[in-house]
């Protein structure tokens, strides 16, 4: 067979999981509120620097956290970074995910210990499940096929 008759393999369309990893993180954008804060702090830290010196390090610490706090899902697991130190579950030690009270979720280990999940929210869901290989299902694509009833494809 010569080169230009082999298959090639389909494009990806928007109905195929991307299996590459995913980082979960604050957008950059994030860094001009703190310069903004930077500058708040400035007018008290420079009027009076033995007083307020000390606020300069708000700033850095809010810059640090994030430059920092990520959470990656890949198809061998999830890495989650916090502003002090970090975790590496493989699949095989993840029993399921829940979202406790409108907050970050949190990952349940087969022992029933819980770890949280930074800045992964309910909405970050489908990108949970196309990361993961399918290990996370994704509640939206289980409602759409809900959705399609018999009566819908006649």
């Amino acid at each position: 067979m010569s080169p230009s008759q082999q298959s090639e393999p389909p494009d990806i369309s928007s109905h195929t999981p991307d299996p590459s990893p995913q980082v979960i993180r604050l957008p950059r954008l994030a860094l001009v509120g703190v310069v903004l804060l930077f500058f708040g702090v400035c007018f008290p830290a420079l009027s009076w620097p033995a007083a307020f010196g000390w606020l300069f390090i708000v700033p850095i610490a809010v810059a640090f956290w994030v430059l920092r706090v990520r959470t990656t899902v890949s198809s061998e697991g999830l890495a989650m970074r916090r502003v002090l130190g970090s975790d590496q579950l493989t699949w095989d030690e993840v029993k399921g995910i829940h979202f406790p009270d409108r907050r970050w979720a949190r990952v349940v280990l087969n022992d029933k210990t819980e770890k949280s999940l930074p800045l992964v929210r309910f909405d970050r869901l489908p990108v949970l499940a196309a990361a993961s290989g399918g290990r996370i299902t994704d509640p939206y694509a289980a409602a759409a096929e809900a959705d399609t009833t018999p009566e819908d494809e006649e």
